[in-house]
């Protein structure tokens, strides 16, 4: 893919989206921390510069598309908590249902997870206050929008809900890391069975570690 020079908005706007679009299939490929801005620039066809115009860092990128999945996955949550949570039951068997629904949804978006995992360490740096502000202000409607959908099945979680949702991305992004072991770590756990043990399944694990942190912060009856 080639581009000539923008010179109007909608062109543009054509050259940001096709950089966040060949951001998110490299995604698909290969984990976060592989991806590099000099094959961003190959692969979209525009000189490293050119892409710098559109986005200040390589972190820049991958925030936008962070608050784009954020945004995609929080639309679909809504619809599989309102199929798979029985509002008839008590408070306990809401809330087990609420974790595993958040459990099996979030292993099912693994580059989602991996984006969490690297957003303090990693995206949060070598962006300018300008960028970070704007990114935390949208997250901001993002976090509002997770909390309002477990308080609807889990009214019980008051101002919990908003602290649960914060755990829940952190365990989301933490446990991702152990669940997709590089190469030499596989080839490890294959040669001494022993040490697989440090090997986590993403959806298993998630689902026991929300289950238990959600009925933690119910109220005691």
């Amino acid at each position: 893919m080639t581009f000539q020079r923008a010179r109007t908005e909608e062109q543009r706007e054509i050259r940001r989206q096709a950089i966040l679009d060949t951001a998110s299939t490299m995604l698909d490929e290969m984990p976060v921390a592989a991806v590099t801005l000099n094959e961003l620039s190959r692969r979209v066809g525009l000189a490293k510069p050119n892409v710098l115009r559109y986005f200040e860092s390589r972190e820049a990128v991958l925030l936008e598309l962070l608050d784009q999945f954020l945004q995609d996955w929080l639309a679909a949550l809504d619809a599989e908590l309102a199929a798979g949570v029985d509002e008839t039951l008590p408070m306990a068997g809401r809330a087990t249902a609420v974790a595993e629904i958040l459990g099996r949804s979030l292993s099912g978006r693994v580059v989602l997870c991996d984006l969490f995992g690297a957003q303090g360490g990693v995206l949060e740096h070598n962006v300018s206050v300008e960028v970070v502000t704007r990114y935390k202000r949208t997250s901001l409607q993002r976090l509002a929008t997770m909390t309002a959908l477990l308080q609807k099945h889990l009214p019980e979680l008051g101002a919990n809900a908003t602290l649960f949702c914060l755990q829940a991305m952190v365990m989301a992004g933490a446990l991702s890391a152990y669940s997709t072991p590089p190469p030499s770590l596989r080839a490890a756990y294959e040669a001494e069975p022993d040490l697989a043990r440090f090997h986590l399944e993403l959806k298993d694990s998630l689902e026991q570690a929300l289950t238990a942190t959600l009925l933690g912060v119910l109220p005691r009856s």
